[in-house]
């Protein structure tokens, strides 16, 4: 065993060495004799004191002083996770909201996955609805959290590959963990992905099965010639080429016939596309979309 350098350990105790039990620094090193006074000990006739040290007079005992009493918490149901002390409902599926006659969309509760083509206009609807409602709300950006991956990103306008479909995938679900729980916990939550209604691997099977049943999806479809003007303000490796605009935004009018909403906002602003989600996110929950 190796110890500190600097700090030699005590010799170990022997028989008829050292100090022994009860010894005392005090005892070792009397107070100073004053000269004329005797000492004060019981029976002193005049002799000499005794030599060797003066045992120390026993003090009386100290009573223990009690631990503080441990912090009380409310109990904590089994499984939930805790961040300091606040209590954290895990994030489970979602399900679907409960149709109640009028119901206030602007006070309930919801998860909403908005579809559309680059340039529809879903991040900026998106944002918008998502500020101005009455109850706390989330945004959350399958591309933004595609975009966390920094070295080794696999951008899919390079091509789309294992790699690029593998963080995809991985983006798709955490998304989806975060909208669970960010529901579970009461705070609603928009999601916008362009996804294609003839494409399984990145469809909405992923989606209902990351968050829930209770996912309400609605199609933002303006025409070609809006998208491609809001695909020509983008910078970076947002904005795609003409040709890869047109080609999506063609295959986003499968849509069309599947029972989804669709909001054409060609001739809508922001925050009429944002009023007009919440007529048809109302009349969803009334009447839950087949999907």
């Amino acid at each position: 065993m190796q110890h500190a350098v600097g700090s030699p350990l005590p010799p170990p105790h022997q028989p008829g060495h050292g100090p022994a039990a009860g010894w005392s620094p005090a005892a070792q090193h009397p107070g100073p004799h004053q000269p004329g006074s005797p000492p004060h000990q019981p029976g002193y006739l005049g002799a000499p004191p005794p030599s060797g040290p003066v045992p120390p007079a026993p003090r009386p005992p100290v009573p223990p002083v009690p631990p503080p009493p441990a912090p009380q918490h409310a109990p904590v149901p089994h499984g939930t996770d805790v961040t300091g002390h606040v209590p954290l409902p895990p994030g489970g599926p979602v399900a679907m909201p409960t149709a109640s006659p009028g119901p206030d969309l602007a006070t309930t509760t919801v998860a909403v996955l908005l579809i559309g083509p680059a340039g529809a206009g879903k991040t900026s609807v998106a944002k918008f609805w998502a500020d101005h409602r009455r109850v706390p709300t989330a945004h959350i950006s399958l591309d933004d959290v595609r975009e966390w991956v920094r070295s080794g990103f696999a951008d899919p306008q390079r091509g789309w590959n294992d790699h690029s479909e593998a963080q995809y995938r991985l983006a798709r679900r955490t998304c989806g963990f975060a909208a669970r729980n960010f529901l579970a916990n009461g705070i609603s939550c928009i999601l916008d992905d362009a996804i294609f209604p003839d494409r399984p691997v990145v469809g909405l099977g992923g989606w209902k099965r990351h968050v829930g049943p209770g996912l309400l999806p609605v199609v933002l479809l303006p025409g070609l010639e809006v998208v491609l003007e809001r695909n020509a303000q983008r910078s970076g490796n947002r904005r795609l080429t003409d040709e890869e605009v047109a080609r999506i935004h063609g295959r986003m009018a499968g849509w069309y016939g599947s029972g989804l909403p669709i909001i054409d906002n060609s001739q809508l602003d922001v925050p009429s596309t944002a009023k007009v989600l919440d007529d048809v996110l109302s009349r969803a929950i009334a009447s839950p979309p087949k999907w």
